[in-house]
This record gives structure tokens, C-alpha cells and sequence, in this order.
């Protein structure tokens, strides 16, 4: 208890804060809640540090474990809402409409998009998220991934490799090709996200490297589907064929509103965000590119992830929302999003 109190004195202090976590654990809140305890044994502590002891954190709060979302909800259901523009929380049932799609290649010239990728998060209902994990618990959860991606065929067949013993010179490689997390958040290593590093971690990739999987990164699995230029239904496909797969062997956390769960509240629902690297300098370089993009729901970032810069005139261009939608309505809210990106470059570039 000591230590959530120096928690919430550290948050009550940090006046400027602008995160999620501050504006709305109010002291009633924190009073309702700071007795209270998950199965997983996760506490308020667990779910409040990262955002106390960075004030500057945007969001501030992740949850203990799967089941923080229901004994926590009175303060992270506030933030979901916040952080993802709903007013209420009614995420429907998983629908990946794999006999509806109408869309093949989006840059079949390949002009412009460099490569796609699509990419979800989930979680084993049977583990807690990192502040909760034991070293034993995460060798356990690598084992029983590895069971499971081990049963994967054909062009879903892929090998293992686990960051322990990995050589720096494979892990610089892995990490610069994009097909590597790192643990340098320090945001994420507040929250517990780096304990017992690099154990129980890895990399799962066949090999093309055109459908990998992150093991106990940020999230307990993270599986991505990419490949160079604009297939977007060849890389969207490939990548349900692999969670239909892995959903026989594994169960992942869910709540009914909140659909999947993982251990940040800005990434639930859908979990699913479909890019493209995308050479667009006409565009980008317009004052209206900004709202542009935000009027089609869809987000601009440099290549190198959030807060980073374009590099010649590249962009990463995804869906913007995850919650309160379906698979298949986030993949075309991306689709129409970077088709409409595309007749804007060649419209100002004369073309």
C-alpha cells in the first residue's frame, strides 16, 4: 500500500500532467478502487506506475492483466472512451469478412505504396500482463505459443528464435529490418513491460519474413502479415488464414464491449492496424495534410513508428480506429483511406 500511495502523491503533484490516467482517476476513484485485486493478484499500483512515474505519458494506465478490465473498469473504462472517441463501449463480435472482400492490390503500377502490412495484438486469457508475470510465467506462456505456431503449415510454416542467446549482430539485423522490438520505452519499462528481459521473448518468422510473430514484447503476441508493395488483400488474408489457425490451439483474453484485450487501453477492439509506406511528397507537403488524412480516419507517421519524421516524402498510413468496429470495417476504413491518398498524390503531381 506504501507504494501506491508514493504512487498517487507523485500523480497528485505532477500539475502539468496531460495523461489519460491523470484527468480521470479522481480521489473517489482511487479511493473505490486502491484496495481491490485480481485473480492475477494485479493491483491499482500495477495498472497506475508507468503514468506516475512519467507524467508526461500520454495515456498513463495499462491494465495488470485481462481481468484488470472488469475490477479496474471504473477508471479505464474512462480512459478507453476518452482515448478512442466512443461514448460508449459496445465493440462488436470479431467479423473478418474474408467472402467479402472487394479489393485486390491498391498500387498495382507500383508507383507509390513501398510495401503493406497488417498487424494485431492478443493476449492468453490464462496470463497476466507484465507487472504480474513471474520469470516461470513467461518460459510457460513462450512454450505454450511455440506449441501452437509449431502447428502452423504451409506458407505459415516458420521457425523460432528466441532472444535469448540471440547474437547482437542478429538482433541489430532483425531490429533495422523491422521485424524486431526492442526494449528501450521507457514508458513500457515503467509499467513492467521489460522484467526479466530478454526472457520468454522472441521472434516467430517463415521464411519470406512475410508473416511473423512477436512473443511477449509489449503484448503476449502480436502476429503481423507484410510484404513488399500493395497487396493489401493477399497480406490481409494471409494474415486471418494464421489467426483462424492459432485460435484452435490458443485462447485469447476478450470482453464483451471491449472485444480483444491487451496490456495498453489505446490498443483493444479490433487490435488491428493495416499500413502502407507510401510515397506521397506532393501530398504531405500540403498544409492540409493533416486534416486530410483525420477527415478519412486515417493516421500519417514517419517509417520509423510514432513521433518520427518521413524520410523522402514516405509515409506510414494506417486505420485510426480499432474499438467500436469490425475487422473488415477497419481494413476498408484503411483501403478507401489510402486509395483516396493515392488520387490526391497523382492529382497534384499531374498525373
Amino acid at each position: 500500500m506504501a507504494d501506491l500511495a508514493d504512487l498517487w502523491a507523485k500523480l497528485q503533484a505532477a500539475k502539468d500532467s496531460k495523461s489519460l490516467l491523470k484527468k480521470n482517476l479522481t480521489e473517489d476513484l482511487y479511493n473505490e478502487l486502491k484496495d481491490k485485486k485480481t485473480s492475477f493478484n494485479g493491483t491499482l499500483a500495477d495498472c497506475i506506475r508507468s503514468g506516475c512515474e512519467n507524467p508526461d505519458s500520454g495515456v498513463g494506465i495499462y491494465a495488470s492483466d485481462p481481468e484488470g478490465y472488469t475490477v479496474f473498469a471504473p477508471v479505464l473504462d474512462k480512459v478507453i472512451k476518452d482515448y478512442h472517441k466512443v461514448d460508449k463501449l459496445d465493440h462488436p463480435e470479431p467479423s473478418f469478412g474474408e467472402d467479402k472482400i472487394d479489393f485486390g492490390n491498391l498500387d498495382p503500377s507500383g508507383e507509390l505504396i513501398v510495401s503493406t502490412r497488417v498487424r494485431v495484438g492478443r493476449s492468453h486469457d490464462s496470463f497476466g500482463f507484465p507487472p504480474v508475470l513471474s520469470k516461470e510465467d513467461r518460459v510457460n506462456m513462450e512454450k505454450k505459443t511455440l506449441e501452437a505456431l509449431n502447428t502452423l503449415e504451409g506458407d505459415l510454416k516458420g521457425t523460432y528464435y528466441p532472444l535469448t542467446g540471440m547474437s547482437k549482430e542478429t538482433q541489430k539485423q532483425l531490429t533495422e529490418d523491422h521485424f524486431l522490438f526492442n526494449d528501450s520505452d521507457r514508458f513500457l519499462r515503467a509499467a513492467g513491460g521489460y522484467n526479466d528481459w530478454p526472457t520468454g521473448r522472441g521472434i516467430f518468422h517463415t521464411p519470406d519474413k512475410k508473416f511473423l510473430v512477436w512473443v511477449n514484447e509489449e503484448d503476449h503476441l502480436r502476429f503481423i502479415s507484410m510484404q513488399m508493395g500493395g497487396d493489401l488483400q493477399e497480406v490481409y488474408l494471409r494474415l486471418v488464414k494464421a489467426i483462424r489457425q492459432l485460435e484452435k490451439k490458443l485462447s485469447f483474453a476478450k470482453r464483451e464491449g471491449l472485444g480483444y484485450l491487451t496490456f495498453c487501453p489505446s490498443n483493444l477492439g479490433t487490435t488491428l492496424r493495416a499500413s502502407v509506406h507510401i510515397k506521397i511528397p506532393k501530398l504531405s507537403a500540403t498544409p492540409e495534410f493533416k486534416a486530410f488524412c483525420d477527415k478519412l480516419n486515417i493516421q500519417a507517421r514517419g517509417i520509423h513508428g510514432e513521433h518520427t519524421e518521413s524520410v523522402g516524402g514516405v509515409y506510414d498510413i494506417s486505420n485510426k480506429r480499432r474499438l467500436g468496429l469490425t475487422e473488415f470495417e477497419a481494413i476498408q476504413e484503411m483501403r478507401v483511406g489510402v486509395e483516396a491518398v493515392i488520387a490526391e498524390e497523382k492529382r497534384l503531381s499531374g498525373k
